[in-house]
């Protein structure tokens, strides 16, 4: 079995962030952690090849820097890392990543991909479902719970509602919420075993990419505008003259919560 994690390192969420005037993060000069969604993608990676055997390699595209992220999935467990790095891929927007991921991990070869839903600083969810039609596979989303059995991958899809239960022959590529698993905490031992664990480092040439295909040249998403969030308006007050509850019935009914 081969597990392939996708991660992504991100400014610390607890700092402010910033957007430079083309409309893209500031990442210079900021903290760098992994992204908290995919946590729980890499911790859930880690049980089924503890369950079935095999390999966790864990993939990201980024800055050179992005290899503290990798280190950070290797000390828990994650048997090889790949980064995939080139000055030529800044400023690449979803589809350009989804085909730069692809192209690896199809080199790469996998039994079952696993991302997060959305990353924390792009927010836009898109990735992975671009990533698993380039791959060819079937592709499984907002998974809480997971299982591997006979070849065929079985999720929990959260919904609104409740849950609704799919399958789906491997190779698959699954998305997972945070209810699916918490990422456990790297020992000492994990830590020291990281130092030699391999991470490949591929650039846009080991996989024949074209760099005026990715990065600002190649992406077809422009951010047009950026503009601060309305405030929210002031809420409606009932004054109980004894009628309150109808009218809170009403207006749930309105908005089609009842």
């Amino acid at each position: 079995m081969k597990v392939v994690v996708c991660l992504k390192q991100i400014p610390d969420t607890s700092q402010a962030s910033a957007l430079d005037e083309s409309g893209l993060l500031v990442r210079e000069g900021k903290e760098a952690v992994l992204d908290p969604s995919d946590e729980p993608g890499l911790e859930i990676g880690l049980r089924i090849i503890e369950q079935h055997g095999g390999e966790l390699v864990a993939i990201t595209m980024g800055p050179e820097r992005a290899t503290e992220a990798l280190r950070k999935a290797l000390s828990v467990g994650a048997s090889r890392a790949i980064l995939v790095t080139d000055s030529a891929l800044g400023g690449s927007d979803v589809a350009t990543t989804a085909k730069v991921l692809a192209r690896a991990i199809s080199a790469e070869g996998f039994d079952l991909v696993i991302c997060g839903t959305e990353s924390t600083d792009g927010a836009t969810g898109m990735m992975p479902p671009q990533l698993a039609e380039l791959l060819g596979v079937p592709q499984l989303t907002f998974a809480k719970y997971l299982e591997i059995s006979d070849s065929t991958v079985t999720v929990h899809r959260q919904t609104e509602q409740g849950y609704q239960i799919l399958k789906a022959k491997l190779p698959a590529l699954v998305t997972v919420t945070a209810a699916i698993a918490e990422l456990r905490y790297a020992s000492l031992r994990g830590i020291m075993a990281a130092r030699s664990k391999e991470i490949k480092v591929l650039n846009l040439a080991d996989l024949g990419i074209d760099p005026n295909e990715v990065g600002n040249i190649g992406s077809k998403e422009r951010v047009v505008d950026v503009a601060d969030a309305p405030p929210k308006e002031r809420g409606e007050v009932f004054v109980d003259d004894g009628s309150a509850v109808d009218k809170i019935v009403g207006y749930l009914k309105q908005i089609k919560v009842l």
